[in-house]
């Protein structure tokens, strides 16, 4: 095999590669040799077959299969030889005349194909001890630990049958049903459905408007859904719900006490809030952590500075804008209505897709020298957290198609490499608390468009910490009673992930 250099430009390289007819040909000849007393065929005794009458036989098809081992082998061999890892799968480049294709299956031309690849830039070891960044951490205080114990206490709040009408703070149980122009929409409808008013669980207006509302009323209610509702379809409409009200019921005294706790399936009001402080510190400890993330990462953009493989960057760019055009598809709106245009767009996508292919590339580089793993342990548990949230039936499926696609198994290791040199980085760089109020820990930065995942709707997915607070103790407990549901008058088509 005759290999020869015929492109060298930064990273990209091809490789011409040449093997040699009567090369071919002795593969051939030992896949034919070795076949030779296995095939049966009409006529002959086993291990009798003439080679030539092999040769006519199977000639062409086991010259296929020499020529798809060699190009099988070659992309490794050629690399390894010139000691250089590619960043994509080297592209094959094969004659496409039929005629040139019938001389090399029949032994009678050299087997010609090239190699197109990017090789992986090298990158420079750096001492990274002199980076500091400033991690805000915010304390949080009993009196929100409280606060947020006594939001998931509430669901276990009792009501008393109340006669008159329902002000703010009654629950009222009614049926409604939804419609738009007269036509009732899916997730609108209803029945024996609890609501307290000034909770705020369904859209803006609903529940002011049911106020003053006794048992056996009927009524209806016309409110507008927010332009920003994440069912487009819904989005800025104005809908009417017919409302039959089946009973009104006032709040009892609300306490937290271990009766409440036990109400939730805790054992006691300490063991409610150790749980509720833990969900919430872990929710803050997550935004301080993503910040210090995008500290680190900043200053790693900023210290390593080196082309990266174009095929790399143009696959990260595909997969973003794909994700960008679905999320803005979702939402219903467009690149106007988050005030940019398309080509503004992809211009930061593209220097997005690039600063990740890059970042990607040093902390891997990074990881490996300094020997970061991530074990079998590691990934099995990853792997059963995200098959917990399919639909049970699936879970074996979707269990099957990991195990069986090592590519797919790739996906779920590679965030738990990335977060574990992360912690590997933190250790080494200088860090340095600083103690901030709620408001500035979840502020988002200025820059956050030239630093993090952002999509174009991020107007609506800002700081959800606070509420995914309200969740606390719900898992923990196994209750039957959800802490504060976030019920909508169209809750399947709520879309707020």
């Amino acid at each position: 095999m005759q290999v020869t250099e015929t492109l060298n430009t930064g990273l990209k390289r091809q490789i011409k590669v040449t093997v040699p007819a009567k090369d071919m040909e002795a593969r051939l000849m030992e896949r034919l040799t070795s076949a030779k007393d296995k095939v049966k065929i009409n006529g002959f005794r086993p291990g009798k077959v003439p080679m030539q009458h092999m040769r006519k036989m199977y000639g062409k098809s086991f010259m296929a299969e020499v020529v798809n081992e060699i190009l099988s082998d070659s992309s490794k061999s050629v690399l390894a030889d010139r000691g250089e890892k590619a960043a994509m799968q080297p592209e094959v480049t094969m004659t496409e005349d039929e005629k040139e294709a019938e001389k090399i299956l029949a032994g009678n031309a050299d087997f010609e194909f090239s190699l197109d690849y990017e090789v992986l830039p090298p990158i420079e070891e750096k001492d990274l001890s002199s980076i500091k960044i400033t991690r805000q951490v915010y304390d949080v205080p009993a009196e929100e630990i409280d606060e947020q114990a006594m939001r998931v206490a509430d669901s276990a709040r009792t009501y008393e049958p109340k006669k008159g009408k329902a002000a703010d703070g009654d629950r009222v149980t009614m049926d409604y049903l939804g419609k738009i122009d007269g036509v009732a929409f899916e997730g609108g409808a209803a029945e024996d459905a609890d609501l307290v008013i000034g909770s705020n669980q369904f859209i803006p207006g609903f529940e002011e408007k049911l106020v003053g509302v006794k048992e056996g009323d009927e009524t209806t209610i016309t409110v507008t859904f927010p332009e920003q509702y994440p069912a487009a379809h819904l989005a800025g409409k104005e809908a009417a719900f017919d409302i039959k009200v089946k009973a009104v019921a006032k709040p009892g005294e609300l306490e937290l006490n271990d009766e409440v706790a036990k109400q939730l399936g805790l054992e006691s009001a300490e063991k409610l809030r150790e749980i509720v402080r833990g969900q919430i510190e872990s929710q803050y400890g997550s935004v301080t952590r993503q910040k210090a993330k995008r500290q680190l990462l900043d200053a790693l953009d900023e210290t390593y500075k080196f082309e990266a493989p174009s095929k790399l960057v143009e696959a990260e760019f595909n997969n973003i804008w794909s994700q960008v055009n679905a999320d803005l598809a979702q939402a219903g709106r467009s690149f106007e209505d988050e005030e940019t245009t398309e080509t503004e767009a992809r211009a930061e996508y593209q220097r997005l897709a690039e600063r990740r292919v890059r970042l990607g590339l040093v902390l891997a580089d990074i990881g490996e020298k300094a020997g970061v793993q991530v074990t079998d342990d590691e990934l099995q548990r990853s792997l059963f957290e995200q098959i917990r949230r399919v639909p049970q039936s699936q879970q074996q499926q979707v269990y099957d198609f990991y195990r069986q696609n090592p590519s797919a198994l790739a996906n779920i290791r590679a965030p738990l490499f990335e977060e574990k040199v992360v912690d590997h980085l933190l250790g080494v760089i200088t860090v340095d608390d600083q103690k901030v109020t709620k408001e500035v820990l979840l502020a988002e930065d200025e820059d956050e468009g030239a630093v993090t995942e952002k999509k174009p709707a991020k107007k609506a997915a800002k700081a959800k910490t606070e509420a995914k607070a309200d969740d606390a103790a719900a898992e923990e407990g196994e209750s039957k009673k959800k802490a504060a549901p976030k019920k909508k008058a169209a809750a399947k088509d709520k879309g707020d992930e």
